[in-house]
C-alpha cells in the first residue's frame, strides 16, 4: 500500500503542502541552499497517543519498522516506507514517528527534516551554522538548539543543531539514521 491511499494516514497526506512551504519558507530565510545537502528521513509530531498508535498502523500498512527505540523517555520508531514522502527535491522512505513527549506542538503532522553533514561529530554545529546566513539567524521568531539526543543502545555520538521558525524545524546531524540505528546492534 502507498503511504498517501492509507486512510489511517490521511491527516499526513494532506499536510504535506503546508509541511513543504513552511520548510521553503524557512530555508529561504535561513539563506540555506537546500540544493547540495542529503536530508535522510522525516519526522512527524502528535499530541496524543491514540494519534501516534493510528500512525503507527498506518506506517506499518505501507512500510516496515525499521526500529524502536526509547529516547528522552518515550518511543521513537523509525519506518522505512515502499514509497516515499516527496518534499522539495527529496524523497524520504524513512519516517520518525516519536510518541507525544513534555513538549507540545503547534501543529500535527510533518514537522522536521534531518540533514546529515558527514564529518567529525565535534565540528557540526560550527559546519551547520556556516550553511546559514547572519542575517537570517538573526531574525525574530529564529530558534536555534543544540542537543544530543541518544537511544538506550546507541554507540555513536549524535548530537544535533535544531533550527526553527515555532512551524518546521531543519536538524542537521554528523550520521545517517541508518548509520545510527546500526550502530544500536551488537
Amino acid at each position: 500500500m502507498n503511504w498517501q491511499t492509507c486512510d489511517q494516514l490521511a491527516d499526513l497526506v494532506a499536510d504535506l503542502g503546508r509541511f513543504s512551504a513552511d520548510l521553503s519558507a524557512l530555508a529561504e530565510r535561513l539563506g540555506l541552499n537546500i540544493a547540495p545537502l542529503s536530508a535522510d528521513h522525516i519526522s512527524l509530531r502528535c499530541h496524543q497517543n491514540a494519534t501516534a498508535q493510528r500512525w503507527r498502523r498506518g506506517l506499518e500498512q505501507c512500510g516496515s519498522l525499521l526500529s524502536e527505540t526509547m529516547i528522552n523517555g518515550r518511543p521513537i520508531c523509525l519506518f522505512r516506507l515502499r514509497e516515499p514522502v516527496i518534499v522539495g527535491h527529496w524523497r524520504f522512505l524513512v519516517v520518525e514517528l516519536p510518541w507525544p513527549g513534555e513538549k507540545r506542538y503547534p501543529h500535527e503532522g510533518w514537522e522536521h527534516i534531518e540533514i546529515v553533514l558527514p564529518g567529525d561529530p565535534q565540528t557540526l554545529s560550527a559546519r551547520a551554522l556556516a550553511l546559514l546566513s547572519d542575517d537570517g539567524l538573526a531574525q525574530p521568531g529564529i530558534f536555534v538548539k543544540t542537543s544530543a539526543p541518544k537511544g538506550e543502545a546507541e554507540r555513536l555520538p549524535n548530537p544535533t543543531l535544531a533550527v526553527t521558525d515555532g512551524k518546521v524545524t531543519i536538524k542537521f546531524h554528523p550520521y545517517s539514521i541508518e548509520e545510527i540505528v546500526a550502530s544500536e546492534q551488537p
